[in-house]
């Protein structure tokens, strides 16, 4: 399935090391099931392979990677442990907005990427709040941050915040009184004040370990203040947020492999070959394809117009990067659903990974941009050029 996306030695290479770490997360998916966290050896295993730098530009130590070589690593990630790649793509994703886009003051950039590819630290954005739902809706946070000297005190709770107990650093989204607007501040795990509340109890994705994060009179230096409303444009195409749909897509294609392997092996004693001799089985072997194969086509073809389109000019693609989400998640949910049907009532044993493979893709559902904004989306771009004829 892979020949037409992997173009040459560099990406074979950088594919085959996101293999490796998949194989390694895989062997611990009952570990961050049980506990519902990123296992503490997975997170090693990313930093002792330097995965954490990848997306740094070669200048400051990292691949360069780019857009298309990010999701053919991710996805791939993805086909090991679903939830490792969701969870070290928002790291990967948010270091590659942050050196290319350059929105922090160059001090503090540069010392934090430095830290990136010298000691791999890991990072990810908290914003959700239960009072605000999705930030991608606009909600103002309740988190307050309040100046005090040349510090800040921090107090809020947040929610959905993925890698909680393993992350080194928090890029912490709160109302900042004196500047009156929304603000970021770079936090370290350390700081007094911060506590992981274990709450992350869902079905779907337990090894991102998305619990909540309690802040209590967090004192920040007032130089860790890294973002304000008019730096970090939430408006703006942010094209390495197709790490979502890589990893929707990479689960869809485990289930895929996993059934088919089933399907060659499995014969009932009504039969006398392997149930993937029989008709409506091999019909949803190929429907799968069909639906893998366009999506997977879509997705790497926006993603290499992405890497093609000069920085100025990449806004026009802000509808196809939220279409690409919406048909890949929607499509891997399809897929899945069919390995499924081919596996029959043992893939909801817990013996089988077919089981978490249906409880893990309905999370892509629920994942920005949601169905609706997209769909308005195309329809408000549609209804626009029309009306410019």
């Amino acid at each position: 399935m892979d020949t037409l996306f992997i173009k040459n030695e560099r990406q074979q290479a950088l594919v085959d090391k996101a293999i490796h770490l998949g194989a390694l997360a895989k062997n611990r998916v009952k570990e961050a099931e049980q506990f519902a966290q990123l296992p503490q050896d997975t997170v090693k295993d990313l930093k002792e392979s330097n995965y954490l730098s990848l997306t740094l530009p070669k200048e400051l130590g990292g691949e360069g990677l780019s857009l298309y070589e990010f999701l053919l690593m991710q996805e791939k990630l993805a086909t090991g442990d679903g939830a490792t790649a969701l969870s070290v793509g928002w790291h990967l994703g948010i270091v590659k907005e942050l050196s290319e886009d350059r929105i922090w003051e160059d001090s503090i950039l540069n010392w934090f990427t430095k830290k990136v590819k010298t000691d791999q630290v890991l990072v990810n954005r908290i914003a959700s709040e239960k009072a605000t739902g999705s930030p991608t809706r606009g909600g103002v946070p309740k988190t307050k941050a309040v100046k005090d000297g040349n510090d800040y005190l921090i107090t809020g709770e947040k929610t959905f915040s993925t890698m909680a107990s393993v992350l080194d650093y928090y890029i912490v989204s709160a109302f900042v009184e004196d500047k009156d607007t929304v603000g970021s501040f770079l936090i370290h795990r350390d700081e007094p004040g911060i506590h992981v509340n274990k709450t992350w109890d869902t079905m779907s994705m337990r090894g991102t370990g998305s619990d909540d994060l309690v802040f209590e009179n967090v004192r920040v230096d007032s130089s860790m203040l890294v973002e304000l409303n008019k730096q970090a444009n939430p408006k703006k195409a942010k094209g390495w947020l197709l790490h979502i749909p890589a990893c929707y897509l990479g689960i869809a294609i485990a289930a895929r492999n996993d059934a088919i392997e089933f399907a060659k092996n499995f014969q009932p004693n009504s039969l006398n070959t392997p149930i993937s001799e029989v008709a409506h089985i091999q019909d949803k072997i190929g429907e799968m394809d069909v639906k893998l194969m366009s999506a997977r086509h879509f997705m790497y073809r926006i993603a290499e117009l992405w890497d093609e389109t000069p920085e100025q000019e990449r806004q026009n693609l802000s509808a196809e990067l939220a279409t690409v989400k919406m048909v890949a998640t929607n499509t891997a949910n399809d897929v899945v659903d069919l390995a499924m049907r081919i596996v029959g009532g043992r893939g909801l044993s817990k013996q089988m990974p077919f089981e978490q493979y249906y409880r893990d893709i309905r999370a892509g559902l629920h994942n920005p941009p949601m169905d609706d904004a997209v769909i308005q989306l195309l329809a408000k771009r549609a209804l626009t050029h029309s009306s410019q004829k």
